[in-house]
């Protein structure tokens, strides 16, 4: 029997992820031999530097999708907020699992929820949708570069002057750090980014064994709702790091898509919702993203990249 080779970045995360992938793998075939190969992308490499500052597109897939067309994995687990919306030549998204909540925490150090923190606080996140829209909550809050893995974000916040952390609730619950959780962060007050909570299954489009075994991990509610915020992704033509979030939502036969772009203090920002089928989570992504260009996103965005020298390909 042909064993299943899963690319997958070292952190404790992703290892988790793909872990979880091999098991339902297992389950779908009994028998099969599944194994994990550990391959380390640009973005784990450079821990030195804000993630804005050393790119954009693929920090953490490229090296997971090289090594998946030259035949070293068979399929590739991703966060899907860290995959590009543009995939490489000869490679699909195999599947999209069932999303875990998509939100933002707070962890507090002294239990203190967002409006609780005192003035000035200082708040961990290397994220620029986060610090735009938590920013435009609180201005008065000071954003701290915060890079590594769970684990080290985490001590850093003990051993560090920080007063609290923003980070996804997804990879909180993955690691079984639900008990630091101080608040959800609201959806009002910051949308999350593009994928946020899903796990995509990336495999070569000629690799029909693969891909019906990948069959067997997909929820279409999820695939729906991602879908629809990467096509609105793709619209705007922005990436992971420029100050994008959103939020589809799902229920049965309509999809709600609710998205913001913002400048870098969140000063300026345009914040839309649409409603549309659930069978074209596409169209619904690129019509309010032109929605939200025409209300004057594409200046924002503009402004964005200039000050960051962030390239769109």
């Amino acid at each position: 029997m042909r064993e299943y080779r899963i690319g997958t970045r070292e952190s404790r995360l992703a290892m988790w992820q793909a872990n979880w992938v091999a098991e339902r793998l297992r389950e779908l075939r009994p028998g099969a031999r599944v194994s994990l190969v550990g391959i380390r992308t640009k973005g784990d490499n450079i821990l030195d530097a804000a993630l804005s500052k050393i790119g954009d597109k693929g920090l953490f897939t490229r090296e997971l999708e090289v090594a998946l067309l030259d035949g070293r994995v068979d399929m590739a687990v991703h966060s899907m907020k860290d995959l590009p919306t543009g995939l490489p030549e000869g490679l699909v998204l195999g599947a999209v699992c069932r999303r875990e909540y998509p939100g933002d925490v707070l962890v507090s150090k002294h239990g203190r929820g967002l409006s609780e923190l005192r003035p000035g606080a200082a708040i961990g996140t290397g994220s620029l949708r986060r610090i735009a829209q938590l920013k435009r909550f609180r201005p008065d809050l000071v954003f701290k570069s915060v890079r590594g893995n769970l684990n080290t974000r985490l001590r850093k916040l003990d051993e560090q002057e920080l007063d609290a952390l923003i980070l996804a609730y997804a990879g909180m619950a993955r690691l079984g750090y639900r008990d630091r959780v101080t608040e959800l962060v609201p959806f009002e007050v910051s949308l999350p980014a593009v994928g946020q909570g899903a796990i995509g299954v990336e495999a070569r489009e000629d690799d029909a064994e693969v891909l019906e075994l990948l069959a067997g991990l997909e929820h279409v509610p999820s695939r729906k709702a991602v879908t629809a915020e990467r096509s609105l992704m793709r619209s705007l033509e922005g990436g992971c790091q420029i100050p994008v979030g959103a939020l589809a939502l799902v229920d049965s036969d309509e999809i709600v898509l609710e998205a913001m772009v913002a400048d870098l203090d969140g000063s300026q920002m345009v914040r839309m919702s649409m409603a549309g089928p659930a069978g074209d989570p596409e169209g619904l992504g690129k019509k309010l993203a032109e929605g939200m260009l025409a209300r004057g996103a594409d200046e924002i965005l503009k402004k964005v990249r200039q000050e960051f020298d962030v390239h769109v390909r």
